[in-house]
């Protein structure tokens, strides 16, 4: 949140959600969670590259990609006890409510 945006993100997987394949997804929640506005943009500009997925599926820690000055403990601890149910929960919303396909994306806009 800023004084002229606000940025949300709904998870709307298209496969079988597991702690293997959503790595980038809990990365940018936990992110969200823990992290002020300034690193939260860097980091999050630094996971949607695709080399950085490329690299998670290869198995490298999410916590190799972290940036200068975002506080490394808080978001290893929130990142490693965020569970699934928080994916599942937007994936149930954004087919259900909002009528996605799986893994369809979308804009949503919301005036403050």
């Amino acid at each position: 949140t800023s004084r002229h945006t606000r940025v949300g993100i709904l998870n709307n997987p298209s496969s079988k959600i597991k702690e293997s394949n959503t790595a980038i997804a809990r990365g940018i929640l936990t992110a969200f969670l823990t992290q002020n506005n300034n690193n939260l943009k860097t980091f999050l500009s630094k996971l949607s590259k695709e080399e950085t997925a490329k690299s998670l599926a290869g198995g490298t820690k999410i916590t190799t990609f972290l940036t200068p000055g975002m506080d490394g403990n808080v978001f290893e601890k929130k990142f490693n006890t965020l569970g699934l149910d928080l994916i599942k929960t937007h994936q149930m919303f954004c087919q259900e409510v909002l009528k996605l396909l799986p893994g369809q994306m979308a804009v949503m806009s919301n005036g403050r």
